[in-house]
């Protein structure tokens, strides 16, 4: 095979050879937690009204104690089991316990409703619910987290002989668009994670990682947990209210050598206190995820930490595949992955620097299974190789990756398609903006034009004039706003992702834009 410099001189692909292989029999559980990680060494920092500390050893002892309560409650390999829990430990030792037996555990965001987590069970079908107090359980079978903690004291269970591709565990989209999906991962997905130890993270078993997301969200799974302890660093996480001034105390107390959250976090820690280089001595570098982080924000934060924040591109389907480095300050496809840009009416690669589809290759072993279909299998849609992401975006002959937003963020404005991810980075230049959201506003029938909704920044003054004059500057005429509605605050998902269905719905505008 051709390397992607060969390639790139005609068509705007990144392969620099696939990544090392999995073995064929893998399981997540033992690849996280036990991966020769000293015993006696901190794997887990639990910090809430007290700090709690486990080692390697004891989260092993409490995963496989429980593997075996499971097992004696009837679980079986292949049952799907829906997990109702919040950010407390209760998670992440059920979490590995069901994948660990070959089960396959469903995490579920804590504010979903009754109506929603039935038809999450419609589609699931699970043998058995695990919910905390105060969490809404669809009808059926139904255990608590309170009776599955006494099985953390019982013999261990050994792991179960998984194969690379068996399915390991169900996560739901969280819905931006209003229709979440069934996203099916293999135990694999694991092991394909080694690919952003070097080309985002550059974890090693000294970091301390700091991860600001709640635990059913897949960036916190895999950042949070999955990895750091694969690699045999140490976790720590805040399982306290969401203060945003405590993060920066965390780094600082915790000795965080790396610390992950969305764009909006550090937006919060930097506007919950003045923070200076040297405040948390030990932090190397930030990860962001989840949304594109406004360059502004960015600097704000290397000003204010002296440390950099490596930004990257993912998706529930497949974890991040596009990331910056401590190598490099560009996003590229992280080494092992496949990346094609496919023309917009075929499932080809196109010329380096020309927008497109970004697309994996199916042979990418972080890829899901599928989604789960109406039968409750999964169902991988493909073009051929790839698997269309969903982003658009250009690739240069040197491998540097510009994403240009999502393809349902394509706004039909007067009949010209505009980006309106390209309206709202313009938008949160603006030194007296803090957010933004880019939707397109019915005026009469089959005609739309572009409205944006805005948060200022604190203690700052906003005119509708003053945005639109400000955006003639730097926009065609076809991408201005004709309209600039003011919001305190925007509706998001559980992940921290704007709801634009339901902005639109708040300002009465065409719901799914």
């Amino acid at each position: 095979m051709r390397n992607s410099s060969e390639m790139a001189r005609n068509q705007a692909l990144f392969d620099q050879g696939p990544p090392p292989p999995c073995p064929p029999a893998f399981n997540i559980a033992a690849h996280t937690l036990d991966a020769g990680q000293p015993d006696d060494k901190t794997a887990l920092v639990l910090a809430g009204k007290v700090v709690e500390t486990f080692t390697f050893a004891d989260l092993r002892a409490m995963v496989q104690g429980t593997m075996t309560g499971l097992s004696t409650h009837g679980i079986r390999p292949g049952d799907r089991v829906l997990l109702r829990i919040g950010h407390q430990l209760d998670f992440p030792i059920l979490f590995f316990a069901l994948a660990g037996l070959g089960a396959c555990p469903v995490p579920t965001a804590p504010g979903l409703t009754k109506g929603e987590i039935e038809a999450v069970a419609a589609r699931l079908a699970p043998v058995l619910t695990i919910a905390a107090p105060g969490l809404c359980a669809p009808d059926g079978p139904r255990l608590s987290v309170e009776a599955a903690r006494h099985w953390r004291r019982l013999a261990p269970t050994a792991w179960a002989n998984t194969r690379a591709n068996d399915p390991a565990y169900v996560i739901f989209t969280s819905g931006t668009g209003g229709h979440a999906h069934g996203v099916v991962h293999a135990h694999r997905a694991a092991h394909a994670r080694r690919m952003m130890w070097r080309g985002w993270y550059g974890l090693t078993p000294r970091d301390r990682v700091l991860h600001a997301g709640a635990f059913n969200w897949t960036y916190t799974l895999g950042a949070g947990l999955t990895d750091p302890w694969a690699m045999g660093a140490t976790s720590v996480i805040y399982s306290g209210a969401a203060e945003p001034g405590i993060w920066a105390d965390l780094m600082a107390s915790q000795g965080i050598s790396i610390f992950a959250a969305a764009p909006g976090v550090y937006r919060q820690v930097l506007n919950a206190r003045q923070m200076r280089p040297g405040d948390a001595p030990a932090l190397r570098h930030g990860l962001s995820a989840g949304e594109a982080m406004a360059p502004r924000l960015a600097a704000a934060w290397a000003e204010a930490t002296g440390t950099p924040v490596l930004q990257a591109l993912g998706m529930t389907e497949c974890s991040t595949y596009a990331s910056q480095s401590p190598e490099s300050d560009a996003m590229r496809p992280q080494p092992g992955r496949r990346l094609a840009i496919l023309a917009d009416d075929a499932a080809h690669p196109i010329a380096p620097g020309t927008e497109g589809r970004i697309a994996l290759s199916r042979r990418d072993p972080g890829l899901m299974l599928g989604y789960l279909d109406d039968s409750g299998a999964p169902h991988l849609p493909l073009e051929g190789e790839w698997f269309d992401t969903g982003d658009r975006g250009t690739l240069d002959a040197d491998g540097t990756l510009t994403h240009l937003g999502r393809a349902d963020d394509l706004v039909n404005a007067q009949g010209v398609r505009v980006s309106s991810a390209e309206v709202e980075r313009v938008l949160v230049d603006h030194p007296d903006i803090a957010e933004a959201a880019v939707l397109a506003l019915p005026v009469r029938a089959d005609v739309e034009v572009l409205a944006a909704i805005v948060i200022p920044a604190p203690h700052a003054q906003v005119t509708e004039a003053d945005v639109i004059a400000y955006c003639r500057t730097r926009l065609a005429d076809y991408k201005l706003p004709r309209k600039i509605c003011l919001a305190d605050h925007f509706p998001r998902t559980a992940t921290g992702k704007v709801t634009k269905h339901e902005l639109a719905r708040i300002f009465g505008w065409k719901e799914g834009t």
